[in-house]
């Protein structure tokens, strides 16, 4: 079905407010934590404010979920994100069980006016889901799916992670995009587009985001689709977190075979130049049900590798015939491309995320693999004993790119790969400067080739860099944020800036 022509019937309307009944009635009625005195905090602006006790302790008693506080052990999983190098500590923590929870806090922010995180997976590379002084919504207890295998949709609430709905989904034979990792947010992973091991056959998360429940910075809870408040829906699907708290997401789902076809084929490292060359000339030809991706990396303790991923999630009986050329890339020397359950798959990948270590990515667009591009890449690689180092090509493309440029906020479509530079070092050892810096003098050679970039990977990008980034897109997203967000509540994401 046409998401733009989407009409939003009665069975929808049924399953939406039946979604969040149940997550009502699931919820604890914890009450509110018993708040000792007044609160330091910072505002927006940077101004440190005080806040008082019986205002925090009201916010408290007004929800099913827990307002926490430094000191208890709630607090401490609440504030930390899966990098260890962001190290942040809010005045106080929110955390809602219902959507009304976080119309509350919400309103509670705006009137006090509280630099303000949203915390869905805690994946955020530069740590924009938490903050310093302010206050973090934390969404870990505000999860749920449910699928509707007749109208082939399902709602997952705003917490909730893509293993969630991968799971929920695949027991009934569909899915959607959904990352790659099953321990990411589904919000944010989705409004800032949605990439994953499916995007070339079915698009990006938000190509098969049919509305949401949002509430904006007025702390009104609101639901937007193609046919009610539409400029909102189309700024949330791109615009990452910038309009509101995302309570539910319904996705349109697709049929699929439980088992795909996944692995890697190793090379000999001096042939990385050649694989990669190799590598963008055969994804430029691939069909949409084969994700390649060229990867060099080099760990502590081992050897640089090449590999050449893919996952395939087409008939079979094609595959083999499909695959034969990449035996042809170099001297095969690794084969572990083999079938996978696909839930099973999209959770490999769950334990190499370094939960351990520090970590900094930096990710640009590009059209093509290039000779050059591949030249510059290993020439500029540098591995190190002290961490690990690894560069790969996301592949775009398929129907990613047949959505036409405006019909979502996503600026990126007309790109085919997805260039990624990640270090992670042992966060023991230092904060890790001499190595970001290396991956920042890196980028002065590769950045040249790039085209705009992912923004749920924002490093270290100016705001004029964010602007830029958003292309066209930009005016019509300031206009959306003026009518929803104009003292600009939600600015820790790649910001559109209010300009009323």
């Amino acid at each position: 079905m046409n998401r733009r022509h989407f009409v939003r019937t009665s069975l929808a309307a049924a399953v939406a407010i039946s979604f969040h009944r149940e997550l009502a009635l699931a919820a604890m009625a914890d009450g509110g934590a018993a708040v000792s005195g007044d609160i330091k905090a910072v505002r927006a602006d940077g101004q440190e404010v005080i806040l008082k006790q019986s205002a925090v302790q009201e916010l408290a008693d007004s929800l099913r979920g827990n307002v926490v506080l430094p000191g208890s052990e709630a607090y401490e999983n609440a504030r930390l994100l899966l990098n260890p190098r962001i190290n942040k500590y809010p005045a106080l923590v929110v955390q809602p069980v219902v959507p009304n929870d976080v119309c509350n806090a919400v309103k509670f922010a705006r009137q006090e006016n509280l630099l303000t995180a949203v915390k869905c997976g805690g994946h955020n590379f530069r740590g924009d889901s938490s903050c310093d002084g302010g206050m973090q919504i934390d969404l870990s207890r505000l999860r749920g799916v449910r699928v509707d295998p007749a109208r082939r949709t399902a709602w997952a609430s705003g917490g909730s992670l893509l293993g969630d709905l991968d799971a929920e989904a695949m027991a009934r034979g569909l899915v959607t995009t959904a990352g790659s990792v099953s321990h990411t947010g589904v919000g944010g992973l989705t409004l800032g587009g949605g990439f994953g091991r499916l995007a070339r056959r079915f698009g990006l998360s938000i190509d098969n985001l049919l509305s949401v429940d949002i509430v904006t910075a007025d702390g009104e809870l609101r639901h937007a689709s193609a046919d009610e408040n539409p400029d909102l829906f189309w700024a949330v699907r791109g615009g990452g977190g910038n309009f509101g708290v995302v309570t539910a997401f319904e996705f349109q789902m697709h049929p699929m075979d439980r088992q795909v076809i996944s692995g890697s084929y190793g090379f000999p490292f001096e042939q990385a130049r050649q694989v990669f060359e190799f590598a963008g000339e055969f994804a430029a030809e691939a069909p949409d049900v084969l994700q390649v991706v060229p990867f060099i990396g080099a760990f502590p303790g081992t050897d640089p590798v090449c590999n050449l991923s893919i996952v395939y999630c087409g008939p079979h009986d094609k595959a083999e015939g499909l695959l034969a050329p990449i035996e042809k890339a170099g001297t095969v020397v690794r084969n572990s491309v083999q079938t996978w359950d696909y839930v099973a798959l999209q959770k490999s990948g769950d334990i190499d995320d370094p939960r351990a270590n520090g970590a900094y990515i930096k990710s640009g667009f590009v059209k093509q693999i290039t000779s050059d591009i591949a030249r510059d890449l290993t020439d500029t690689f540098q591995p190190s004993p002290a961490r690990a180092t690894w560069m790969a090509f996301g592949h775009s493309g398929g129907a990613i790119g047949r959505v036409p440029y405006g019909a979502t906020a996503f600026p990126n479509r007309d790109a085919g790969h997805d260039l990624l530079s990640f270090i992670g070092w042992p966060i023991k050892s230092g904060d890790g400067s001499e190595h970001i810096a290396y991956v920042q003098e890196q980028w002065k050679v590769l950045g040249p080739y790039t085209n705009g970039f992912y923004v749920n990977d924002i490093a270290n990008e100016t705001q004029a860099q964010v602007d830029a980034n958003y292309g066209a897109n930009l005016e019509r997203l300031v206009q959306v944020k003026n009518q929803y967000d104009p003292t600009n509540l939600f600015r820790l994401n790649a910001n559109v800036r209010p300009t009323v």
